[in-house]
């Protein structure tokens, strides 16, 4: 009957850790190059759409 104790600490640590990490990733900075990418990706879109 212990196994679904464990089991389910072990669980909460993968979420709790989860958290964490995903928190941190989703408060860092879009760094330099992805920005730019994402600029030229728009222009890329607002100049296809201005030819149709």
């Amino acid at each position: 009957m212990k196994q679904p104790e464990k089991q389910s600490s072990v669980q909460r640590q993968i979420d709790e850790n989860l958290r964490r990490v995903y928190g941190e990733v989703a408060n860092s900075e879009l760094p330099d190059r992805f920005a730019q990418l994402l600029e030229q990706l728009k222009a890329s879109q607002s100049n296809d759409g201005n030819s149709q």
